[in-house]
Order: C-alpha cells, then sequence, then structure tokens
C-alpha cells in the first residue's frame, strides 16, 4: 500500500511540475523569430543601393568649402575653422563646417551667395548645387555637406530602445534594429512599424515584416530622418502583461501546490 501512495504522490508531483513548465515556457517557433526566412534569392535583386536620403525643412547642415587657393573660400566659412587648417588630402572629412539650418520654404542662408534651395535635393545634389556657384567665384571648389540632425527612434520590444544619430546619409531598417540592440524574443517581427513624417507634415507609415526579403523592396527598408520605428510585442507578451510576470513568483506559488498536493497524497 506504501509502494501505492508514494507513486501516486509522485505522479501528482510530475504533474504539477510539468504545468509549470508549460505555464513558464511559450512554443515559439522558428518560422516566428527568424528574420529574412526567404533570403535565398536575394542575390538576384539588383536595386537595394539606390537610395538618396532627401533633405526636409528643419535638416541641419554642415558645410564646408575648401580649394587649393586658402584665402579664395574664406568668405564661404564663416565657422571656426581656419582655411589653413582645412587637410586637402583628407577630402575635409574630419572637419566640421558651418552649421545651415533649412528654412520652411527649403532655403539656407549661405555666405556670399545668399539663399539657396536645399530641400528636395540630396545631399550629393546640393554639394554640385554650391560647386557649381560657388565656381563663379573661386577655382576648383571642394564642398563637403553633412546632414548633422540625422536622427531615428526606436521603440517597443527591442533591447535597448531610444533616439539615434546617424553619422552617414541613410540607414536601414536592419541597421536601427541592430542599434537598438535587435528585437526581443517578444518581439513582433511580421508587423514592425515605421512611421515617416513627409514635408507637408502628413505622417505615413508601413509595417513592414523583417521574415521576408520583402522588405528590400519597400520605401521604407531605408530610413529617413526623424523616421520612428516601432516594435510592436506578440500575443505571449500581451498576455504575460495582463498578470504578474516574475518568475519568482510562478515558482513561490507552484513549490506552494506541490506543498500541498503533497499533504494531500500523504493523508488520503
Amino acid at each position: 500500500m506504501s509502494r501505492v501512495r508514494f507513486s501516486s504522490k509522485n505522479h501528482v508531483v510530475a504533474f504539477l511540475v510539468f504545468f509549470l513548465i508549460i505555464t513558464l515556457t511559450s512554443c515559439v517557433s522558428e518560422k516566428d523569430i527568424l528574420y529574412l526566412q526567404d533570403v535565398d534569392k536575394l542575390q538576384q535583386d539588383s536595386d537595394l543601393g539606390t537610395y538618396k536620403t532627401i533633405l526636409r525643412p528643419n535638416d541641419l547642415l554642415s558645410i564646408l568649402v575648401s580649394s587649393y587657393d586658402l584665402d579664395a573660400v574664406r568668405p564661404f566659412n564663416l565657422s571656426s575653422v581656419a582655411p589653413d587648417q582645412i587637410s586637402m588630402s583628407q577630402g575635409n572629412t574630419s572637419q566640421q563646417g558651418q552649421s545651415y539650418l533649412v528654412d520652411a520654404e527649403g532655403n539656407i542662408e549661405f555666405p556670399v551667395l545668399g539663399k539657396v534651395k536645399v530641400a528636395g535635393s540630396s545631399r550629393i545634389e546640393v554639394v554640385k548645387l554650391l560647386k557649381d556657384q560657388i565656381a563663379q567665384y573661386v577655382k576648383d571648389p571642394i564642398v563637403n555637406v553633412r546632414i548633422i540632425n540625422y536622427k531615428i527612434t526606436v521603440l517597443g520590444e527591442v533591447t535597448k530602445p531610444g533616439t539615434f544619430t546617424i553619422p552617414d546619409e541613410r540607414i536601414s531598417i536592419l541597421g536601427a534594429i541592430g542599434l537598438a540592440g535587435d528585437l526581443t524574443i517578444y518581439g513582433k517581427r511580421d508587423e514592425v512599424l515605421v512611421i515617416r513624417e513627409k514635408e507637408d507634415g502628413v505622417k505615413t507609415y508601413e509595417k513592414l515584416d523583417l521574415r521576408s526579403k520583402s522588405i528590400f523592396k519597400s520605401d521604407f527598408f531605408y530610413l529617413q530622418q526623424n523616421d520612428v520605428v516601432v516594435v510592436s510585442p506578440n500575443k505571449v507578451q500581451v498576455k504575460q502583461a495582463g498578470v504578474n510576470s516574475s518568475t519568482s513568483l510562478y515558482f513561490s506559488i507552484a513549490t506552494l501546490l506541490v506543498g500541498i498536493a503533497t499533504l494531500v497524497v500523504r493523508f488520503n
């Protein structure tokens, strides 16, 4: 009889432990969490590098003008950087030029040239525009333009949510997620929301499926300045949000249940 009671108690305890494991763990398939699952044909795509960042009102630009004739470019550099400190061999990439705010009409007020329309143009197009106009005063000018306030924000189920300054002129949705430390296991990978504000103030958005190579065809694959990326929680996280998700509490409850079950079996 004692052997039967011992066996019954073991069965009850085993059942409770099994129930606890099922409660604390969630069955998540690879299909739900793997990125770019159909990427095997990605090498056949040829239009991934065509994106250009377009300048918009309220962008802040750093512009530095240099030339072999250093005195000639002084009027075009209203900054603390002296022309004789500019390294021609480095293409001026290490220097910080004067900051110019793109106004509501899309213009910047540039020395000597006056108002210059830059909104709606890419950085490369602005470089060419300024070079052509400055060339009327300086022989072979070198113009460097950078977007200073190129920032993106990543929120939701990522490891390190926040706002990030981008030193280059473009960043992809995958790069932004990398900056945020990747999605957590609870992040919904098939509906990553990208919110974008157009020049006219109208907000637009698109939901991207990071599990599919179709994201490379999206206009939202490369982010624009001030884009917001939102990663929603999956169903498992939503359900857990309705209860206390503390693991220690679950184990305390499980320990109590096991103790009660042991007493019930022992006295029956």
